[in-house]
């Protein structure tokens, strides 16, 4: 069980959002969905149906990839984020892991780790030390790569690294974007654990995952987005449970359903 967050902790809230690309092309239409202070949030749905822009519009980063907030609002806590820039929600404790990994291949493992713990929320010396021996704490296989180039490691050690640099910045929210994308089953379940740690610590999640069957046993709530739009939204083991998501999100069959329904 994650740990008690303090009263008050900040929670994130997405009314009526509505994002474009360009002049026409519509990404999100009337989005509304909450993380609670120190829950995982699950976020599933096909390619192209917005995950990414929704994690975009919340953590700042939407501008740069030349998409805008046209209706609605973000905000975490008393913060308000739509329409902020990327240094607004590092500062109110939202850092995202983008798809893809995006390390620093040049820098060494430890060098990736002491760029995450620079920036707008200034950490000092000894509370920059703190967060890196917690993330070598969590990823054993970089404590034993500090010095190693980052571009020269596996697909799953280059993600628990883009984690751990994310960790630097010691988040209250942590949006993570396809973390098992492209990884060997040993190395998903590996990944899922660690998620699983950063909550149990205190730290809240919005998951976004193609791995719908990993995301739902993580999170106490999901939410389905179906082109732009929020399609289900609920308990996450309740959605489990629904023919919808799993024949979409978990592989199941009308012949598994109907043999499901007849046991």
């Amino acid at each position: 069980m994650p740990a008690v967050p303090p009263d008050g902790a900040p929670a994130l809230h997405v009314e009526s959002l509505d994002v474009t690309y360009g002049r026409a092309l519509s990404a999100l239409r009337s989005v509304s969905l909450s993380v609670p202070s120190g829950a995982v949030v699950a976020l599933l749905g096909a390619n192209g149906a917005g995950k990414t822009t929704l994690l975009r519009a919340v953590s700042g980063t939407l501008r740069l990839h030349r998409g805008a907030i046209t209706a609605g609002s973000v905000r975490y806590g008393d913060t308000v984020l739509d329409g902020r820039d990327p240094v607004a929600a590092v500062r109110a404790g939202v850092v995202q892991v983008p798809e893809g990994r995006r390390v620093f291949a040049g820098l060494t493992v430890d060098e990736n780790l002491r760029a995450g713990a620079l920036g707008p929320h200034r950490r000092t010396p000894d509370r920059a030390h703190e967060a890196r021996e917690r993330v070598l704490t969590l990823f054993p296989r970089l404590a034993e790569r500090t010095r190693q180039p980052a571009g020269l490691l596996s697909g799953g050690e280059q993600q628990m690294l883009a984690i751990g640099r994310a960790l630097m910045a010691a988040p209250r929210l942590l949006l993570l974007d396809e973390p098992s994308l492209g990884l060997a089953p040993m190395m998903v379940d590996r990944i899922a654990g660690v998620v699983r740690e950063i909550n149990a610590q205190g730290t809240a999640v919005l998951l976004v995952e193609q791995n719908a069957g990993m995301a739902l046993s993580l999170a106490e709530h999901a939410h389905v987005l179906e082109v732009g739009e929020l399609r289900l939204s609920g308990d996450a083991a309740e959605l489990a449970r629904t023919d919808a998501v799993r024949r979409l999100y978990l592989g199941e069959t009308a012949d598994d359903a109907d043999a499901r329904g007849a046991a």
